[in-house]
């Protein structure tokens, strides 16, 4: 790198996940940020309960990743005792932070540029309002970057954001986050990516991980969904239980099951007593590793999860089939609409075969799913959603979001929209055909909304 100048350039690359300094990883070797007199990677755990989880630099497979940065620092430390998601600066002692930053990173009077994910949101928006004056770099490590801006951002931010980097997990399908902004995207290339996480593979202890065999595995992804609240435990555990009766229907004895690693060890033994039952070989891994790590492992015959970005990853980046369930349940549990779950999904809902559809998922190829995106309009779909979530964000969406309901909304698209959020935004769909000459304009829906608080109230009223 180049020597310190009087000014000197700082990139911070701020990560929150494993797969996250991976994405990063692949766009520094791909040289996708311009020279710099020094590159930190700032780590933040945001785990509930940060001192019970380890720290992402403390996982397999970091090590491999580590050269890619001069320093590595923790924001947990930085802002100890507060939590990183709940914790941002007061306005007026913003200049007292930046400088003691400064001081206690020893960035000088360095000119600082920002590499963010999840900028919506704490800590990545905290860092940003840390250093008013630094250009933002966004990037996106998971299919939430195909949906909305999850909530409305300060100009003073947006504004500031240069770029999109994002992985190439749906070929073709463009993201929606921050085009509100005209920022624009830009991919990681493949390639790239992969010979990171191949990096990575390497790096994983042998004797903690399931050797590869003869019988090619179905592999199990957890998601520890009740931690969002979207399924209780017992859902989730249930759940678990039908991913593995569907990968044993399917054919499949030798069964791999990736919990999350926060989830609890319980629903591990539950499994095992089900794959008992069922007479199947069942391996829990327990050692916190990527998914892609297993993929380059074990080579499983079908990739089985909810709306895990890895399913794609193993579909787009690996060529292994894939079958997803739960999708439906989850479609219309999500509150509210705007929900930023939805559009992950929505999406592997779109592509991927429900895993209890026993042709559907032992016919499917990734071949299927390319053609699936072209016949389905996914684009489409996208937009649609996409505007029902933020039409406030991203009102150009609505004539996309029109012409997708008035072709393609069915009996099995309906699954993807809510009547109620249809008619809020007079939407095809929204109401009776006889109706539709009623003219989409603010004051209509005002006085629908009052009209409707009043049946509501008047619904309320006890009997006399």
């Amino acid at each position: 790198m180049a020597s310190r100048s009087a000014r000197g350039r700082t990139q911070i690359f701020f990560a929150s996940t494993l797969y996250g300094v991976a994405t990063l990883a692949a766009a520094l070797d791909a040289d996708l940020f311009p020279a710099a007199d020094r590159r930190l990677l700032l780590v933040s755990n945001n785990a509930a309960i940060p001192e019970t989880t380890p720290a992402l630099d403390e996982m397999p497979g970091f090590e491999q990743l580590r050269d890619r940065f001069d320093r590595v620092l923790s924001w947990n430390e930085t802002i100890r005792p507060f939590h990183p998601g709940g914790w941002s600066p007061r306005g007026n002692d913003v200049p007292l932070w930046e400088r003691h930053l400064r001081l206690l990173w020893g960035l000088g009077e360095d000119r600082v540029e920002l590499v963010l994910e999840s900028i919506q949101v704490d800590p990545a928006l905290a860092l940003a309002r840390l250093f008013p004056d630094s250009p933002l770099d966004v990037y996106a490590d998971g299919l939430m970057s195909y949906g909305p801006t999850r909530n409305k951002l300060d100009p003073l931010i947006g504004t500031r954001i240069r770029r999109l980097l994002h992985l190439d997990l749906v070929p073709g399908l463009k993201p929606l986050l921050l085009t509100e902004f005209d920022v624009p995207p830009e991919t990681v290339p493949t390639e790239a990516f992969t010979k990171v996480l191949a990096e990575i593979g390497h790096s994983a202890p042998d004797d903690e991980l399931p050797a590869p065999s003869a019988e090619r595995p179905a592999l199990l992804l957890g998601q520890y969904l009740s931690a969002l609240e979207i399924l209780t435990p017992e859902e989730e555990e249930r759940l678990h239980v039908r991913m593995l009766r569907g990968a044993h229907a399917l054919g499949h004895r030798n069964i791999i099951f990736k919990p999350h690693p926060t989830a609890p060890a319980r629903w591990s033994r539950m499994l095992e007593k089900e794959a008992g039952e069922l007479g199947a070989s069942l391996t829990v891994v327990d050692t916190p590793v990527l998914a892609e790590v297993l993929y380059q492992r074990t080579r499983p015959a079908i990739v089985i999860g909810c709306f895990s970005t890895a399913l794609l990853t193993a579909t787009t980046f690996y060529g292994l089939p894939a079958a997803r369930i739960g999708t439906e349940v989850l479609l219309e549990r999500l509150t509210p609409y705007q929900n930023s779950n939805r559009m992950p999904v929505t999406i592997v809902d779109a592509l991927l075969p429900d895993l209890e559809d026993r042709r559907a998922a032992s016919a499917w190829t990734p071949a299927i799913g390319e053609r699936t995106i072209r016949d389905q309009d996914l684009p489409g779909l996208v937009a649609a959603v996409g505007f029902a979530m933020q039409s406030q964000i991203h009102p150009p969406l609505r004539t996309a979001a029109e012409r997708y309901l008035s072709r393609h909304l069915d009996d099995h698209t309906w699954r993807y929209f809510k009547r109620r959020r249809l008619t809020a935004l007079a939407l095809p769909g929204a109401m009776p055909s006889q109706l539709a000459f009623i003219p989409r304009n603010e004051t209509v829906r005002r006085v629908a909304r009052r009209a409707r608080a009043v049946q509501r109230k008047l619904k309320g009223k006890p009997a006399k």
